[in-house]
């Protein structure tokens, strides 16, 4: 017989187990009902075909999506109903890193996730990055409040460990950097987290890790920057040398540059008066509109979207595991998760390079 998974083939008959032809019964089609056209879709089993594409998240032996989607917005634009059905959207499209933090909406994204991944049962399934450091209770990473952050966020996501725990040092002074390590060995130890990533260090700071490292305290081995095709220089300068020489797995955040890069915001006229719009007016310029024309060029010769241009860009550079981005509707996701299946030519990047020069 064949397997219960595969079910019966519609409008088809079925041999017996005897091969006499004798027609089994067709489960799934109402007495009566017409069968569907031949030339009808086939309708999928199974997992999708994204469920496949994996990579390694540097040396930390996780493999994943090169993709993470982002919570930056669950708990403020996005609220919880409409949060669920993004993450189903990602993970039928066989997407599995999620990124989050605990400042994120004052701890509510976490929540959403945490919540997500209990009822769907998917933790064992799910890479969940953390980064800690910017919630004001608990600023900076220092050893106490280092802690008292991670304990607050695994109690917000219902779970007993972190995958990779960005340490955040963009807000407040990092303090001696084996402090943090000397807190993060405690914290993989016991097992709380698992691998130990950077957001904020500076290139010299990351070398000074690497060296404690070879002491015996964890390893960085996921660094989270700033990057895009409008904000190249964080990125492309001592970070970069440093990232390749400790072959860091970099996960980028700001990918669609808070969304205009998605080539929706062309004009001021259409920016509300928000932070949104504060942050998506500093593209407006020359500069940006080179960059947009760029995309839509490229976009239109390849059949996707602009967005899915700028996330094959940032997978085309060397060093870059899976970019971070954060989507607001389904259709969203759709088009990001394009840039994964998009390869672009040496003539494409030189002209997304000369217009954002």
């Amino acid at each position: 017989m064949f397997p219960a998974r595969w079910g019966p083939v519609r409008g088809w008959g079925l041999m017996d187990e005897a091969g006499t032809g004798t027609q089994l019964p067709q489960t799934g089609i109402a007495a009566g009902a017409d069968a569907p056209h031949p030339s009808a879709p086939i309708p999928i089993q199974g997992p999708s075909v994204g469920s496949l594409v994996r990579e390694p998240l540097g040396e930390t032996g996780l493999q994943i999506f090169p993709l993470m989607l982002g919570g930056a917005e669950f708990g403020w634009t996005i609220d919880q109903p409409r949060a669920v059905a993004l993450l189903d959207h990602f993970v039928a499209y066989g997407g599995n890193a999620l990124h989050t933090a605990g400042s994120y909406a004052a701890g509510r994204s976490e929540h959403i996730i945490g919540h997500w991944m209990r009822t769907r049962g998917v933790r064992d399934d799910v890479v969940l990055a953390v980064r800690v450091g910017d919630h004001p209770d608990n600023p900076g990473i220092g050893s106490v409040n280092l802690v008292r952050a991670v304990e607050a966020s695994l109690t917000r996501l219902a779970t007993d460990r972190i995958d990779v725990l960005y340490l955040d040092a963009s807000t407040e002074p990092a303090g001696p950097v084996e402090d943090a390590l000397a807190t993060a060995e405690w914290l993989v130890e016991s097992g709380k987290v698992r691998h130990i990533g950077a957001y904020g260090l500076a290139a010299e700071q990351l070398v000074e890790a690497r060296i404690l490292a070879s002491a015996g305290y964890p390893r960085i081995d996921v660094l989270d920057v700033p990057y895009n095709l409008m904000r190249r220089e964080a990125f492309e300068g001592d970070i970069r040398l440093v990232a390749s020489a400790q072959r860091l797995a970099v996960t980028p955040s700001h990918a669609l540059e808070h969304g205009f890069l998605s080539g929706r915001h062309r004009s001021r006229t259409q920016l509300a008066a928000s932070t949104r719009g504060q942050q998506l007016a500093g593209s407006l310029n020359r500069r940006g509109t080179r960059v947009l024309k760029a995309l839509d060029g490229i976009a239109a010769e390849l059949a996707v979207p602009p967005a899915a241009i700028a996330v094959a860009w940032l997978l085309a550079q060397r060093g870059i595991a899976a970019p971070i981005v954060n989507a607001y509707s389904p259709e969203h996701v759709d088009e990001l998760v394009q840039g994964v299946g998009v390869r672009l030519t040496r003539a494409h990047l030189a002209e997304l390079s000369r217009a954002t020069s």
